[in-house]
Parts: structure tokens; sequence; C-alpha cells
């Protein structure tokens, strides 16, 4: 049995202002319709076990979401109450695997990867399956195209061949990890042959990795098992302490065991794989058109080359430029040296330091039930467009600093406001007066739009005092 493992943290803030913490680039669709969560699963084989997927407590409705359109389903979403790194979230799935008396082989994988060649990937996957059932800790080299200084590296040792004879297997005793090198170096073991990206996928058996992680990281091992075992569902999530999970050392798998065990080996993975790490290894891996450019959305070039261009709300023009990446969101515009993209993280920090609101959301933030979009934000007012899912109800609450007023745009809306309910169709309205009980529903079967106009001395998300949700957020 393979158990996909998915790991889907990370903030994704080199991608910003597509990215946004709440709203990362796993769940963006970067290279095609899916997104990089629902590619990731749908390049799994089709005898892998539903997958475990790892989150954090605030994506967890995304990850829920996604799943519903792409028709997937996890065996499993464990919420990290807080990001420790990967061992430890591995850890966590690894307990998980095991709780019902199994010994799954675990394939992890990141839920923001791109491989274009899905058949070489299943392929590693079955060469990679034969020595983790040997017992070693396999992980996945990238056969590298040319001197990157973003990855760490991984230099192979000893070939090995498998003891199974109906598969033609290999791999490599793993000779040294290397961290991220400068250029210079990154030539030198581009020129040897013997070094290969390290990609942060991994395969062995459930046991055999804890076994590992009690021999050489032992606190995050017991600090895990605590957090696991005093753990709770709510809905499809599975929720582990938070009290106790807050204690466990952070680290990575790679130093908290890969770099240790006496029994990890490296399968190279040749398979137009990419991290999707900045734009330019994003305008790397999307088709181009004879200029070299990257264009989505709206957009009008003239006597441009080399750019990536992506407009997602309006029209964007540009004309005599080279070498650019401009993004336009519905907030915000990036423009940036095609060559300096990673510093985009330092903006990130900017923003993160003077507490902007585009550090952490998008316009369109979204909901169990929906999402709404912030149309226009005054002092003392606000307007949002609401989309509110079939059979989807927002909590019973009510507000201390603000009133609303709805208006219904398409759909059917139950509406609760006071002691009183009844519903609303296309061009009818209700006004909520501050402190009102109320709750709004979509008894349809086509998706309920309103207009909400707010007023009041304070407008913030956390002004709500939740009386009944159905999904566990009093």
């Amino acid at each position: 049995m393979i158990l996909p493992v998915i790991m889907s943290g990370g903030s994704g803030s080199r991608l910003w202002p597509m990215s946004r913490a709440l709203h990362p680039k796993q769940f963006l669709p970067l290279i095609s319709e899916n997104t990089l969560l629902q590619e990731t699963i749908n390049r799994l084989d089709e005898n892998c076990l539903d997958p475990i997927i790892i989150c954090n407590n605030e994506h967890r409705f995304i990850v829920a979401e996604q799943l519903r359109q792409n028709n997937s389903k996890a065996s499993s979403i464990i919420l990290e109450p807080m990001g420790r790194n990967t061992a430890p979230a591995i850890t966590l799935a690894a307990l998980g695997a095991i709780d019902n008396g199994e010994d799954p082989l675990l394939l992890v994988l990141a839920a923001d990867h791109v491989i274009k060649n899905v058949e070489a990937f299943q392929q590693s996957i079955v060469s990679a399956s034969i020595f983790a059932e040997e017992g070693k800790l396999v992980t996945f080299g990238i056969v590298p195209t040319h001197a990157e200084t973003g990855y760490g590296y991984i230099k192979q040792g000893t070939l090995l061949t498998s003891t199974n004879e109906q598969v033609n297997a290999k791999s490599y005793t793993v000779a040294n990890f290397v961290e991220k090198p400068v250029l210079s170096i990154a030539q030198e073991y581009l020129a040897t042959g013997q070094y290969l990206w390290n990609s942060g996928m991994f395969m062995f058996k459930a046991s055999r990795y804890l076994a590992e992680l009690k021999k050489y990281s032992p606190e995050i091992l017991s600090t895990c098992e605590d957090a696991f075992n005093n753990k709770s569902h709510d809905l499809d999530f599975t929720r582990v302490s938070a009290d106790i999970f807050e204690k466990c050392p952070e680290d990575s798998i790679d130093y908290a065991v890969m770099e240790h065990t006496e029994h990890a080996v490296v399968v190279p993975l040749d398979a137009e794989w990419s991290d999707v790490g900045s734009f330019s290894s994003l305008w790397d891996v999307s088709p181009k058109d004879e200029q070299g450019n990257v264009s989505q959305g709206d957009v009008i070039s003239h006597s441009t080359t080399n750019c990536y261009i992506n407009a997602e709300n309006r029209l964007v023009t540009t004309v005599g430029i080279d070498n650019l990446v401009i993004v336009e969101t519905k907030d915000a515009i990036l423009v940036a040296s095609k060559d300096k993209v990673q510093d985009v993280k330092s903006i990130v920090n900017s923003l993160k330091a003077d507490n902007r609101y585009e550090c952490k959301h998008q316009r369109e933030v979204y909901r169990p039930w929906g999402k709404y979009d912030s149309l226009d934000l005054g002092t003392r007012d606000q307007v949002k467009r609401i989309t509110v899912k079939p059979g989807a109800k927002l909590s019973v609450q009510m507000h201390h600093h603000r009133s609303e007023h709805w208006i219904v745009v398409s759909g059917t809306a139950k509406v609760t406001n006071g002691d009183k309910t009844f519903l609303m169709s296309e061009n009818e309205s209700t006004y909520i007066p501050l402190g009102q009980i109320h709750a709004l529903e979509n008894p349809g079967v086509l998706p309920l739009e309103l207009i909400e106009v707010q007023t009041g001395s304070y407008l913030g998300e956390d002004d709500i005092v939740r009386f009944d949700d159905k999904y566990g957020r009093n």
C-alpha cells in the first residue's frame, strides 16, 4: 500500500501578490485550470490510497473545498496548530497512518510543486517503493538542468540495484546533503554529474521513519505522539493538541533524520520538476509566445519580450519592455525585474511589519460557505459582494459595532433577522440593525449572490459573536 502524504503548509510569499498568507500558491491555478494542490492529487497513480493532507488550521476549508471541486477524497486532513517544519508534520502523518494497525509506504509530497512528465514521476515511485519495502528511507533527487543556487543538493554515492527481479529499479546511497551553494559551486556540482537537486519528496515505511526519528530526534517523536494521542475530530478534520504541539522542536526531515540515518538512498527523478518558488521559475515552466512572454488574463503587449504578465482583474498593456514581471490583482500591483524576483519576499516582510491587510488576505476571501469580495471600504462603511454556495449557511451571529443592509442580486436567500425568518429573491433587501441576531442561508440549488453594505464605528472581521455555526467556528 502506498499512502500519499501531501504537505500543504507554507505562505508562498515569493509569489506575492498572487499568493497571500491565507491563500498561498498551492491553492492557485498557476499552470492549468487546476490548482497546484489539485494537480498534485491528480498525478498520483490510481493504485495509491486516498492521501493524508497536512495543512494549517486557517487553510482547512480551502483544502476541503478544492478536494470537493476535484472530486477527490482524503483519508485524513490533519491540522497543524502552528508550523513546526517538515519533520513534525510528517511525524503526525506517520502516526495517523499506523493508527489503525497498518504500516503503509508513505509517499511524502509537497502540494505546491509542478511535475510535467507524470509518467516519469510514476515510474520513479515504483522504483522508490522497491527500496522503501526493503527498509530504506528514499528521497527523490531531481536531475539538474542548470546550475541552480536556490536549491539544496544531494551527492550520489554507491549505485544500488533492487533485489526484485521483476522491476529494474536503481538508487544511490546518499553521500552528502549540501546546502544551497553559490553559483561557482553550483556550476562545479553540475559538471561532475554526481549531484541532484533536493526535491523535498520522500518514500518510506511509516514504522521505519518513526524508528529512525526515535533514534535521532526523540523529542520530536514524543511530543508529536502526545499531541496526536490528544487529538479531536472536527467535521472532516483531525485536530492535534495545540498546547502540546506548540512545545515540539522545529526541524526539517533532512536535519532531524535524513542526514543521520544509515538507510538513506536517493532515486533520481527526471520529470520536468519545479517548485515554482519564484516568478522566474513560474515563467520557466509556463507556455510562452514567440516573443518569450507568458501572458495571462487581459493583456495587450507591443515590443515586449521575455516577460511574465498576469492580469487578474483589469486590462494590462505594455510597450517596449524586456525581462519584467508584472502582476495585477484586485488590490495590488507588482512590477519587478525577472532577475530580482527572489527579493519579493522583502516586500512581504515590509507589509508584515506595517500590519498591512495585503500581506495575509486577497481582496476576495474564501469561507467554508462560499466567498466575499470587498468592493469598497471607507472609514465608517464597507461594501461586499457575498457568494453563498447551494445548501450553505453562515453562522447565527450578531455584531456590536455595525449594522448591515443586504440586497439579493441572484438566487434565493433564507434570512433570519431577529425573531423573523423569511425568503428573499432577486432585488429584495433587508436591514440588520446593530446588535440584532441574524443568519443567512442558501436553500436553493444555484449560488446566492448579494450585496452587503456595512455601516458603523468598527468594520473588522473580528466583530462577530457566533451563537451557532455548522463549521465549528463558535
